[in-house]
Formats: structure tokens, C-alpha cells, sequence
């Protein structure tokens, strides 16, 4: 199906046509939002009621390249350069993870703990930046600031700041070589950080292989908590009294993290499901 000036319309019936064999309908609606906002500025409203606009042959030609991105199953988000997180709107490009929705769910978990208002809080592995600007701008009198060891992710999470206005401070840090510095005591210590396991790869969505960041999701089937366990060590030098941990997990391994946080004394250890009912958060406290 071609595309030459084809009004609002009959663009949205190409892309439905076009993905149709590649994704669920559903998904395919979400493009299309995602594609009209980014390409003409659109809301979804202003869509349905600029049905009979006819588009620029400037923007037909970029909507058709983008549809074709989509055939080879690019994440969308790369495409078009951005993601949505938390009310946030968060620069993302290969070399650093696409934010999740069930991140979204461990802020929110953060932002209804009762921690001080001037809290101290530490994200470890940022990435794009996501966790640490979301509690930055839920918790605006809170310290926030966030390690990572990729310098990619640091510039692009330092624009995320800037983007959105919001004080993070980001540096760089191997928190497996945390020893070797000096922190801050912290009342807050997050992290997401790699928790996927070279033996579950095959059970993963081919545009996630292809295209996210390897550094950023496996770990070995060895020593699957790796990070975890060097992280709650940390945290139980760096938190304060009753300071709070939390982890977004994987779903598999909630037993062996519990074991873990408590054998390192933390308590009031609490796993928590996400929307899809998996085990994917803890939260304890020093």
C-alpha cells in the first residue's frame, strides 16, 4: 500500500494495514498514537477530529519510515527517540533500556512510603534516568542522585534532566566496585539493575534481543543475583538507621531475594506483584 496524500484517515487504515501481520491489534493502536503525536503533534481527540486533514508529503514520508522500522520489530520507542514514564517524557536510544511499565509501579511504591521530606535517595543502574527523575519529581525537597557504569546512559539520563527541569545529580560508578570510593548515607537506595538470566533469553521477545542493551538485562545462570547481593551489601554500609531498600526483582527469584535481604539483616521484608500478578518488587529496611 502506498502513501501519497492520504488524509488523517486513510494513514491510520496503511498502518493498521501495514503492522497487521506483525502485531496485535492493540499494539498497533498504541503506534498509531504514539506516531501521530510524535509525527504531527496529535493528540488522540485531535486525531478523530481532523479525520479528513490531508498530510504533507514531508510527514507521509515519515510516518511510512517509521512504519517500515516497525516491520523489522524496532522498538517503537527508539524510534521515535522518546518514552513515556511516569508523566515524564524521557529521551531513549539504543544503549540504554526502554522504561517499563512495571517500574512505574515500583516508584509509585517509593512516592507512598513514608520517608522524609528532605529524604537522601540513591538510584543505582539509572539508565535513561527514569526512576531516579520520576521520585525527583513526585518528591520534589528530596536529594536525589544516580550511578551508573555506562557513560552513554549517564549523558543521555543528564539530558533527561535538563529535558524535564528536574535537579539529579548523575555520576559515574561500578557498584560492583563500590569499595573504592566514598558515598553518602542514604535514606533511600533503588535499583533495577540486570536480573535476566542467559538461560531465559529464549523466552524473550525477539525486539528486545535485537535491540536493547545486553549490559543492561542479562546476567550469568551462575551467579544470578550478583547485583543484588553486591547492592545489599552496599546498602547495609550506606543506608541510614531504617533506611529503605528497594529492588525491582526477577518474577523467578523472590524466594532466593528474600533470603538473601534477610540474611544480611534487613527487615520488614515485603515482595510485592505487579499488575500482571508477578513477583517483581521488594522493599525492606535496614
Amino acid at each position: 500500500m502506498q502513501l501519497q496524500k492520504y488524509t488523517m484517515q486513510k494513514t491510520i487504515q496503511y498502518i493498521r494495514a501495514e503492522l497487521a501481520p506483525h502485531y496485535p491489534e492493540t499494539e498497533i493502536s498504541g503506534f498509531i498514537q504514539m506516531i501521530m503525536n510524535k509525527v504531527l503533534g496529535l493528540s488522540y481527540t485531535q486525531m478523530i477530529v481532523e479525520k479528513d486533514r490531508v498530510l504533507e508529503t514531508s510527514e507521509s514520508d515519515e510516518i511510512k519510515a517509521i512504519v517500515e522500522r516497525l516491520k523489522t520489530h524496532e522498538p517503537i520507542q527508539y524510534i521515535l527517540g522518546v518514552a513515556e514514564f511516569y508523566d515524564l517524557e524521557l529521551n531513549v536510544q539504543p544503549g540504554v533500556l526502554i522504561p517499563r511499565p512495571e517500574t512505574e509501579e515500583l516508584v509509585e511504591w517509593i512516592c507512598k512510603t513514608e520517608i522524609p521530606a528532605s529524604a537522601k535517595i540513591l538510584d543505582i543502574g539509572t539508565g535513561s534516568g527514569c526512576i531516579p527523575l520520576a521520585l525527583k519529581n513526585e518528591l520534589p525537597t528530596a536529594e536525589v542522585m544516580a550511578v551508573d557504569v555506562s557513560e552513554k546512559a549517564l549523558l543521555i539520563a543528564t539530558e533527561n534532566a535538563k529535558k524535564n527541569k528536574l535537579d539529579v545529580a548523575f555520576e559515574h560508578a561500578d557498584i560492583l566496585k563500590w569499595p573504592e570510593r566514598s558515598w553518602l548515607q542514604y535514606d533511600v537506595i533503588v535499583s533495577n539493575p540486570p536480573y535476566v538470566m542467559e538461560r531465559e533469553k529464549k523466552l524473550m521477545e525477539a525486539n528486545v534481543l535485537e535491540h536493547e542493551p545486553e549490559i543492561a538485562l542479562f546476567v550469568s545462570d551462575t551467579d544470578p543475583l550478583i547485583f543484588y547481593r553486591t547492592i545489599a551489601q552496599f546498602a547495609s554500609k550506606q543506608l541510614k538507621e531504617s533506611g529503605y531498600l528497594f529492588f525491582e526483582i526477577n518474577e523467578n527469584l523472590g524466594d532466593e531475594m528474600v533470603a538473601l535481604v534477610k540474611q544480611l539483616g534487613f527487615k520488614s521484608i515485603e515482595l510485592r506483584r505487579d499488575l500482571n500478578g508477578k513477583n517483581r518488587m521488594l522493599k525492606c529496611q535496614k
